[in-house]
């Protein structure tokens, strides 16, 4: 890995947004972008990568396998992503739904151009980082244009939704599943929009601590998720699942009721401790014995469209892991899966309406250190360029005591952010 040359920008904010711009005249970006939210476990605020020397594009098999030695033949940093249907290699379990966006199940490269950003000190690695600075700084910064409103379409209505909640409720009763994350697809066909104006948007509507911008040729995924799936710092391993959401108020007095209410509901604290149960259990797989443990039980994160409940779970790497069978041991996570998650991918698969594909799945990057940070593909706004197909989904973790009318307004929540960029 080349030593970077260090810049300083005099505004960081305007200059991450002409480097965005830059990014985009290449066929492959990756853009993560952390909005300045306070993270111990976080090792930049802005990483961008540009322009791939080599890259990877697998399909669910031995796609695993063949990114252990992908990543054992190359350094540096390695942004990519893990498709939830990787699920398929790990255990015996089949993706039969319609796929309309035809991403690939598995994709990294190896950057041409890496920039991190941290304040206000700018770390560029390539052949002439004096060149990169000075083109990205005589750029303009991108206006984000609204575009025409999209007609957004469910792969649900209200009343299958809410009947598909009761329809697992009765599994949970008769004991096949604890618990299980029930999505449902919302897309539009036709759909003409401008990525990176779009991202744009979508950040300033709703910045989160694990923001991303990928780009790989006509495939686009456009994200503001606040959850992270798996973190390596060292020898430490993190994980930061997320189950109990509630809706901001303007009102401040009303925003602080909900923050209470949420942090005290019986139910979202049970929905949060089965994951973080499950989590748990699937970290013992990649930990030293005995030092897997739960760092933050019910922390209670607020950001601009919703509050969340957030826990995280910690442990010691065993030695002898490579990352690529760390991350495969925990994979998906839990959170966008149930209990048990064997049970509970097998009854997603039978209910839902369409692949999730790389929703609920993992975006990130493998550093030259040995240490990586991948989120979990939630809140993000997936986008075929060619085929003008976009789509996102959300969802909703199914409880015993879940109101399948709550259960769909849970999904239109969390879908406010992207439909508000979509001026629906």
């Amino acid at each position: 890995m080349p030593v970077p040359k260090v810049f300083t920008a005099s505004d960081p904010g305007t200059f991450k947004l002409k480097a965005l711009k830059w990014a985009d005249s290449f066929n492959e970006v990756c853009y993560f972008d952390s909005n300045s939210h306070s993270d111990p476990y976080s090792a930049f605020d802005v990483f961008i990568a540009a322009g791939a020397k080599k890259k990877i594009s697998l399909t669910a098999g031995n796609a695993f396998g063949m990114l252990d030695d992908f990543l054992a033949e190359n350094e540096g940093f390695i942004p990519g992503y893990f498709a939830y249907d990787l699920k398929n290699e790990l255990e015996d379990l089949q993706s039969s739904n319609p796929d309309h966006l035809g991403f690939p199940d598995l994709y990294f490269f190896i950057p041409e151009n890496t920039i991190l950003i941290k304040g206000a000190e700018v770390h560029i690695y390539n052949t002439d980082p004096d060149e990169t600075w000075g083109i990205i700084n005589k750029m303009h910064v991108p206006e984000p244009v609204a575009p025409e409103p999209i007609k957004v379409l469910s792969r649900f209505t209200k009343s299958e939704y809410e009947q598909t909640v009761s329809e697992i409720q009765a599994h949970i009763q008769r004991g096949n599943i604890y618990e299980m994350n029930l999505c449902q697809e919302f897309y539009a066909e036709g759909a003409d929009i401008e990525p990176v104006s779009t991202f744009i948007r979508l950040n300033k509507i709703s910045p989160t601590p694990f923001s991303s911008f990928l780009k790989i040729d006509h495939h686009y995924i456009i994200s503001a998720t606040p959850e992270r799936f798996l973190n390596r710092r060292g020898e430490k391993l993190i994980s930061q699942p997320i189950k109990g959401t509630s809706a901001r108020h303007d009102d401040e007095l009303q925003d602080s009721a909900q923050k209470e209410k949420l942090q005290t509901d019986e139910k979202e604290r049970a929905e949060n401790v089965m994951i973080v149960d499950l989590v748990r259990n699937d970290l013992t797989k990649s930990a030293k014995p005995g030092t897997v443990k739960v760092e933050e039980l019910f922390g209670l994160y607020s950001f601009k469209q919703v509050h969340q409940l957030i826990s995280t779970v910690v442990c010691e790497r065993k030695e002898g892991l490579t990352n690529t069978q760390i991350i495969a041991n925990t994979f998906p996570m839990g959170s966008m899966t149930g209990a048990p998650k064997i049970s509970a991918m097998i009854l997603a698969e039978a209910y839902e309406r369409s692949k999730r594909g790389v929703y609920s799945g993992a975006v990130g990057y493998f550093g030259p250190d040995g240490d990586f940070d991948f989120n979990v593909v939630i809140r993000t706004l997936l986008y075929n360029k060619r085929d003008k197909y976009l789509s996102f989904h959300t969802g909703g973790a199914i409880t015993i005591d879940s109101d399948p009318v709550k259960e769909y307004q849970e999904c239109l929540l969390k879908a406010r952010a992207i439909m508000e960029v979509l001026k629906q």
